[in-house]
């Protein structure tokens, strides 16, 4: 493992972000070749849907990184955890927004974060469908990636205030009474508010067409990815009292392209 001149200072090094791009690869061609075929759908614990090709695609990513890093840790969503004490550990989701994928919805995508001493390091968001990926890398610009492959820097909107924002949440089942409450004021305050993107939505953050999302219910396999892509985009994500998002965080996000919106969003969320 790479580290940069403080030991405490982790260094993602170039070998992480191949190896994750590799992985995200790997990930879109397996989840194109079940995408608009037909496939059994169970319910889980907590009503969301799965699919063979979730647990599929996700035991390909945990034997590819077990055979890369195998004293490295690995949580996904569908077949669990495995050493979250280590050092690193690779936070996985193979189909982020099933009900899409199961619908037809090429609005779905693949989440890969690694993090180090439970901070995430490396982002990547990969929507197999749309050819089109986020990747970022600890203290470096994020990129996205189009379909033709040329990169491009992401960067946040300027929004400052939720007035001029254009705002997006998956949907507003996801909250309970009190969440919808103070999420409804989002909503009716925001320039532009619209549902759906799952983790879509903070790629187009990230790269200036949304200024804000807020979500709820997400777990760290949801979210860790998508903290490394905001940050390096000049964004900011916490939880909704303003914390740093971590493994126990109450899958409560707010994330915003400015510091000043971010801050507005908060003060809604709070009441």
């Amino acid at each position: 493992m790479t580290l940069s001149d403080g030991e405490d200072e982790p260094m993602t090094d170039r070998t992480f972000l191949r190896f994750a791009e590799t992985l995200a690869d790997e990930a879109a061609a397996l989840g194109s070749k079940w995408f608009r075929k037909p496939i059994d759908i169970a319910t889980k614990e907590d009503l969301s849907p799965v699919t063979e090709a979730d647990r599929e695609i996700e035991a390909l990513m945990r034997r590819r990184i077990a055979e890369a890093f195998p004293d490295h840790g690995i949580f996904g969503e569908e077949h669990g955890q495995e050493r979250l004490d280590a050092e690193y550990v690779w936070v996985v989701d193979p189909i982020d927004g099933t009900r899409s994928f199961v619908t037809g919805w090429p609005i779905w995508g693949t989440l890969i974060s690694l993090t180090h001493r439970g901070r995430p390091e490396l982002g990547v968001i990969e929507m197999p469908v749309l050819g089109e990926r986020w990747i970022a890398n600890s203290g470096q610009p994020g990129e996205f990636v189009t379909r033709t492959g040329r990169r491009e820097i992401c960067r946040t909107s300027r929004c400052r205030a939720l007035a001029d924002a254009r705002f997006y949440t998956t949907s507003p089942l996801y909250f309970d009474d009190r969440e919808r409450e103070v999420v409804t004021r989002i909503m009716q305050s925001a320039a532009t508010p619209r549902f759906g993107g799952d983790c879509y939505a903070y790629g187009l953050l990230a790269s200036g067409y949304i200024d804000l999302v807020v979500e709820s219910r997400l777990m760290p396999f949801d979210y860790m990815a998508l903290i490394p892509i905001i940050e390096a985009a000049n964004g900011v994500v916490s939880d909704w009292a303003g914390e740093p998002l971590t493994f126990g965080s109450t899958g409560q996000v707010v994330a915003a392209a400015t510091p000043q919106l971010h801050e507005e969003a908060i003060a809604v969320l709070r009441r």
